[in-house]
């Protein structure tokens, strides 16, 4: 009786544990999909665009008669348009713009004062930058400089419209679909000329150079 009974559940044991593993063979095999890859997305800077920026300025100025060294400092603002063309991941452009300027400095001579100021500054420059930074855009920058220099004395004034260079670097950031932000620094040198003897000696060279920071709203098309 125990032999038949043993014999009996080994049977339904067996039964139920192929049962089992027929339904464990129909069970699909559990997978696992890695997420998809997504590219960063990258501003897209071909194309024209135009700005308004604004700024400070602080250099010196040297005179030769009297002797003195002139710290002209002060705010400027204007206008800025440009191009870029991007291929891959460099951004290749050319900028220019032209500042109102309040740069100025002046010192006691020959019973008064003597002053150096630049009333407006315009630079046409080439942009290389590199847009590997999602919508950063690094860059450097370089080209000519052109502005109104105006050296006075108590005995009189010469104003002369000068050509110089620039160089400096930045970053502009793609804020929306059209719009960018940029932070900038300039240096700019527009060499020297002969006040003469409305300033008080032949020859009176005067110098004006000048570092500038500033920041700029662009709209792109």
């Amino acid at each position: 009786m125990n032999t038949r009974l043993t014999r009996t559940c080994l049977a339904i044991a067996a039964l139920l544990l192929g049962t089992l593993a027929a339904r464990a063979a129909d069970l699909p095999s559990p997978s696992y999909k890695a997420p998809a890859y997504v590219a960063p997305a990258y501003a897209n800077w071909t194309g024209f665009y135009v700005g308004i920026n604004g700024g400070y300025g602080f250099g010196k100025s040297n005179w030769d008669v009297p002797s003195l060294q002139l710290k002209p400092k002060g705010p400027l603002a204007g206008v800025t348009l440009g191009y870029n063309f991007q291929t891959g991941l460099w951004v290749w452009g050319l900028e220019a713009d032209g500042d109102w300027s309040g740069i100025k400095n002046s010192a006691d001579c020959f019973g008064g004062s003597c002053e150096t100021k630049l009333s407006w500054l315009a630079t046409g420059r080439g942009r290389l930058g590199y847009a590997g930074w999602s919508n950063w855009l690094p860059y450097i920058t370089g080209g000519a400089a052109f502005g109104d220099v105006k050296a006075s004395s108590p005995i009189g004034g010469t104003s002369k419209d000068k050509l110089g260079w620039t160089a400096g670097l930045g970053v502009e950031y793609a804020m929306w679909t059209n719009w960018s932000v940029k932070l900038e620094y300039l240096y700019v040198d527009l060499g020297k000329f002969d006040c003469g003897l409305n300033c008080g000696a032949i020859p009176d060279n005067v110098s004006f150079k000048t570092n500038i920071v500033r920041a700029g709203l662009n709209y792109r098309f």
